[in-house]
C-alpha cells in the first residue's frame, strides 16, 4: 500500500508519518509539505497512492482544492483529511472524502480510518476479471493490466460490460462501435475478427469463460467481472464516491450510461 502524508508544518508532518507507520507498518509512506508537489508526482505517473492523509490548511493550494484535483487524476485514491479545525468537516464530506481526523493524530485513529476504507486486497480474486470503468476503461488480471492487440477488441469488451451481462446482437454491436456504417455484412465480418482477437486475449489470461454466445448473441458473465460500475449499481458507497462524472470517456456510446450514473449519484 502506498500512502501520502501531506502537511506544511514539519513537526506535524513527522507526527503524521509516524502515526501512519505505526498503524500500517508495511506501507510505503511518501511525505510532502504541499499538495502541488504531490499532484506533480501523480501527473507524471511516478506515484499512484492508495490513500492520502492531507492537512486542510495548506499554503497556496488548500487541502480541499488538492482533493478536487486528486479526484480528477486518481479517482480511486482515497483521501482522509487531517486538521485542527473541525469546522471543515462539512466541506470535506461534500468532496466525498473517505475520512476525517482532528489533530493531534494517533496511530489508533489512523488504523480506524484505514479499516473503514475496505481497500482492495493485495491479491485480487483470481476467479474474476478486474475492470475499471470510471475514468478510462482498463482491464486487470491478478493486478496486472491486460494488453489487447486491437483497440476495438478492448472496445467490444467494454461495450459488453456496459450492457451488464445482457445479450447483444451483431446489429447492436455494429451500431455502437461503427455508428453510421450501414454495411451490415462488412460489419459482421469485422465483429468476427475482433471477437476472435478478444477470445485469444482472454484465453491467454485464463478468462475466456467470461464470454458467452447463444443464438448468435454475445454477452459477458457478470459474475466473473469485478468492476467499479457494477459495484456502484449495487449501492457500494465506496464506488459511488469514486465516480467523479467520467465513465469510459474514450467511447461515444458510453455517454448515455454516464448521464444515468451522474443522476443516480
Amino acid at each position: 500500500m502506498t500512502i501520502l502524508a501531506i502537511d506544511d508544518e514539519p513537526k506535524a508532518l513527522r507526527l503524521l508519518h509516524d502515526a501512519i507507520a505505526e498503524a500500517e507498518p508495511n506501507a510505503e509512506i511518501v511525505d510532502y509539505s504541499d499538495g502541488e508537489a504531490a499532484l506533480t508526482a501523480i501527473r507524471s505517473q511516478a506515484l499512484t497512492p492508495d490513500v492520502v492523509f492531507s492537512d486542510i490548511e495548506l499554503p497556496e493550494l488548500s487541502g480541499l482544492a488538492f482533493a478536487v484535483e486528486l479526484k480528477k487524476l486518481a479517482p480511486e485514491t482515497r483521501i482522509i483529511f487531517v486538521t485542527g479545525f473541525p469546522k471543515y468537516a462539512a466541506d470535506a464530506f461534500r468532496l466525498h472524502a473517505s475520512g476525517y481526523i482532528v489533530k493531534p493524530v494517533y496511530a489508533d485513529r489512523v488504523r480506524e480510518e484505514l479499516d473503514l476504507l475496505n481497500l482492495p486486497q493485495a491479491s485480487p480474486n483470481p476467479d474474476k476479471l478486474h475492470v475499471r470503468c470510471f475514468g478510462h476503461f482498463e482491464v486487470f488480471r491478478n493486478g496486472e493490466p491486460v494488453i489487447f492487440q486491437r483497440k476495438q477488441s478492448k472496445e467490444l469488451l467494454a461495450f459488453l460490460i456496459d450492457r451488464e451481462g445482457r445479450a447483444c446482437t451483431a446489429e447492436e454491436i455494429a451500431a455502437a462501435l461503427w455508428e453510421d456504417d450501414g454495411d451490415m455484412k462488412a460489419a459482421k465480418s469485422r465483429i468476427r475478427l475482433i471477437l476472435h482477437d478478444l477470445r485469444a486475449t482472454l484465453r491467454e489470461i485464463g478468462m475466456e469463460d467470461i464470454l458467452t454466445r447463444e443464438r448468435r448473441q454475445l454477452a459477458v458473465r457478470r459474475d466473473l467481472v469485478d468492476c467499479d460500475y457494477y459495484r456502484m449499481l449495487e449501492g457500494d458507497m465506496e464506488a459511488v464516491n469514486a465516480f467523479d462524472g467520467t465513465y469510459m470517456p474514450e467511447y461515444s456510446w458510453a455517454e448515455l450510461t454516464t448521464g444515468r450514473l451522474y443522476f443516480r449519484k
